[in-house]
């Protein structure tokens, strides 16, 4: 019996990745870094500051791509609270569905798309090249535009997805302070993503999955470097 035990492949979910009882822990992972970074940036002034993602900084600390989407507006509560809501409403079933490190390459992917489409569409003769980005939303917008594809592609119904879309859309040129650069340049790299997860054939899902990730940060990374050559 353990031999055989042994030999049995695990079980997959409709897109390859393993499945996985119980609770969805990189979710809950993602939101505690987040709610531990939220206490620090209140506690010291110097957290923000080194980790949020400035374009002016961006070619000399390129960690700042990442770490950014870790932060949020340490005197607005509802910032975090409306991104960490929107994270737990969408994470545990793309987590369950994708697998957990293909959801964990989507967040981290979308997050830094976020940061560059906000220093693609930023200038060093605007405010923009000196403004800090901070918050999760990037990542977020990464998930919707996934679990769209992923919804679409199992026959299930996304209005609702759409919805929210549409709104903070709307919000996004209207509320002062928010950048819809990051939410579009994670959308973007999130329905990419997402599209190489559900659409990949049977056969070759990893390999399509894998590749697909390395894809997309070597466009990020190339298309950053490119930015910067050319200001």
């Amino acid at each position: 019996m353990r031999d055989a035990q042994r030999n049995q492949r695990p079980a997959r979910t409709a897109f390859g990745g393993r499945v996985t009882g119980g609770r969805p822990v990189v979710t809950i992972t993602l939101i505690v870094l987040c709610v531990v970074s939220f206490g620090l940036q209140r506690i010291s002034p110097t957290w923000t500051t080194d980790l949020a993602f400035v374009p002016v900084v961006g070619e000399a600390q390129p960690w700042r791509f990442l770490t950014s989407a870790f932060l949020h507006s340490p005197n607005q509560i509802l910032h975090i609270a409306f991104n960490m809501i929107a994270l737990w409403s969408v994470g545990p079933f793309l987590e369950h569905s994708l697998g957990r490190w293909r959801y964990l390459a989507l967040y981290l992917l979308s997050a830094v798309g976020g940061s560059v489409m906000y220093l693609l569409l930023a200038s060093p003769d605007a405010l923009s090249w000196y403004t800090i980005l901070v918050g999760a939303s990037g990542a977020v917008f990464g998930l919707f535009g996934a679990v769209l594809v992923v919804l679409r592609r199992v026959g299930r119904s996304a209005g609702g997805i759409v919805g929210v879309l549409v709104v903070n859309a709307v919000l996004g040129f209207v509320l002062p302070g928010v950048a819809w650069q990051a939410h579009l340049g994670g959308l973007i790299v999130g329905a990419g993503l997402g599209a190489a997860f559900a659409y990949a054939p049977r056969e070759r899902r990893l390999p399509v999955a894998v590749g697909s990730c390395v894809a997309v940060g070597v466009l990020l990374v190339a298309a950053s470097a490119l930015k910067y050559a050319l200001v």
